[in-house]
């Protein structure tokens, strides 16, 4: 369901965009050949490039550009010398010199004065440029040769950059088509109703920029919609940048988020650039924006209402093109009620509100989830496709999955690990069961508090091994103590 130009519409861009950029180069080579004829009173030029055995003409003066590579209409010993010996040569005097004053090309020509000069990238000659004085024109010098070996200097450079900046970008065109298919919405899986409610929504956005808040829990896949916004959006050649604002510290997540001045505060030994203008002209992601700070709130609402920002210590503000993506595991507008949000801020954020639903709020997507799970982690590490016990899959769709679609893929990849056959049994899928109160069923919130708390202590305290027990990031893990209000005993608790 992707939103992509067709692959020959990408290739026919891709090639234009690259043309373009080796007319610009050549345009360079023909000004850098042309200023050495002039200035060293030449008659005829040529830079001439090795691709393989084969030679290929880039830029010409007074010579055909059809028959240069062939070296018909100049001297072809001269420039196989320099390209076989890497030395740069210099004849005065053709006529004086019994190696060059026999040769058919310069008896033809009348060439009475030759430079040739070898272009290295690196330690390799990439080609040469050539010119040629006929009919005792100009009789080259010594100071000629220096000079002109300063032009080779400059036309290698100019096709050293070419040919990187082309490397590059196909490698960015390649990147780039990866991220599409990684982030088109065919990875988004679900057909239930509320994701459904979803999908609608994301295609009537998509192609706008219109500023977008994400909400759910963590672990419904929040980030992947940002990303499947981006990549199917107007922004898809641009940067997509993704930061984290949750237990940031004020001073570095602005430093991280605007920039900073040399000089602003200790450590700011240089300047340094922002991510809002890195993600200039593309988008930018900003995952759990409730825990942002009121200094931070303000900046930000002047970058959706004006455009712009301001690096920490400058006094000047530079515009930026961004579209802004936001989410959170938090109600907003209750964190607004409670004074720790700005309302004009939430508005500007809240233009489209896109909720995610947790795990087990869409029961009928976990087949479609297990499946396509089982698939791409037996796909990615080349082992055969297990398949999953109708009493397994039973189990799995009465699990209440307090880590949402996260906790549904580790466990997905630990139990296809761990099983021994090519069917997972529910053995292998190391989650609590269902577990009942007397006078009553827990609720979810009781039910899954127990479980982690009972996991922390079993696991003395330490949050990333019960993170990792429990399939869940230890984000999350950090989130619902917080959430339940856990004392924080910094000398039992090990992270």
């Amino acid at each position: 369901m992707s939103n992509n130009l067709p692959q020959s519409s990408n290739a026919k861009i891709t090639a234009a965009k690259t043309d373009s950029h080796s007319e610009d180069t050549s345009r360079v080579l023909e000004k850098v050949l042309n200023l050495a004829v002039e200035m060293m009173n030449a008659d005829s030029g040529v830079i001439l490039l090795r691709e393989g055995v084969e030679l290929r003409t880039v830029a010409a003066h007074n010579i055909s550009m059809d028959t240069a590579a062939s070296l018909a209409d100049l001297s072809s010993s001269g420039v196989h010398k320099a390209l076989d010996t890497g030395a740069p040569l210099l004849i005065h005097d053709t006529r004086a010199d019994p190696r060059y004053g026999e040769a058919d090309s310069i008896i033809m020509h009348e060439i009475t004065s030759i430079i040739c000069v070898p272009m290295y990238v690196e330690d390799k000659v990439i080609g040469v440029i050539y010119l040629d004085s006929r009919k005792d024109r100009q009789r080259f010098t010594e100071d000629n040769l220096n000079f002109v070996g300063t032009f080779a200097r400059m036309a290698a450079i100019a096709i050293d950059y070419a040919h990187n900046y082309n490397k590059l970008y196909f490698e960015k065109q390649l990147l780039q088509t990866d991220a599409e298919k990684l982030w088109r919405f065919e990875e988004i899986i679900g057909q239930s109703p509320r994701m459904v409610d979803v999908f609608k929504l994301i295609r009537r956005v998509m192609n706008s920029d219109i500023t977008v808040l994400l909400e759910g829990e963590s672990g419904t896949g929040k980030e992947l919609v940002a990303h499947a916004l981006h990549y199917n959006g107007p922004r898809r050649d641009k940067p997509f940048v993704v930061q984290f604002c949750g237990n940031l510290a004020e001073a570095l997540l602005e430093s991280e988020l605007f920039g900073h001045k040399k000089g602003s505060f200790t450590g700011a030994i240089v300047d340094k650039k922002g991510l809002f203008e890195v993600a200039d002209g593309g988008t930018f992601f900003l995952d759990e924006i409730a825990d942002i700070s009121p200094t931070i709130q303000s900046k930000l609402l002047r970058v959706l209402q004006e455009g712009e920002i301001r690096r920490v210590g400058d006094t000047q503000s530079q515009k930026v093109n961004v579209r802004i993506i936001s989410a959170t595991n938090k109600n907003l507008k209750d964190e607004v009620d409670a004074g720790r949000f700005r309302e004009d801020l939430y508005y500007r954020l809240n233009v489209i509100s896109i909720r995610l639903p947790a795990l087990r709020e869409r029961i009928g997507d976990i087949p479609l989830l297990v499946n396509h799970f089982l698939r791409k982690f037996t796909r990615n590490n080349d082992e055969p496709v297990k398949k999953v016990s109708p009493k397994t899959m039973e189990a799995l769709a009465n699990y209440q999955w307090p880590g949402n679609v996260r906790e549904l893929l580790n466990t997905i990849e630990r139990s296809t690990i761990l099983s021994e056959g090519n069917v997972i049994n529910v053995d292998d899928l190391f989650i609590p069961e269902t577990e009942e109160l007397a006078g009553g069923r827990k609720t979810l919130k009781d039910y899954e508090k127990e479980v982690v708390q009972k996991t922390l202590e079993d696991c003395g305290n330490n949050k990333t091994k019960t993170a990792e027990i429990l399939g869940v990031s230890l984000r999350w893990l950090h989130y619902k103590l917080n959430e339940w209000k856990k004392p924080n005993n910094s000398k039992n608790t090990k992270s």
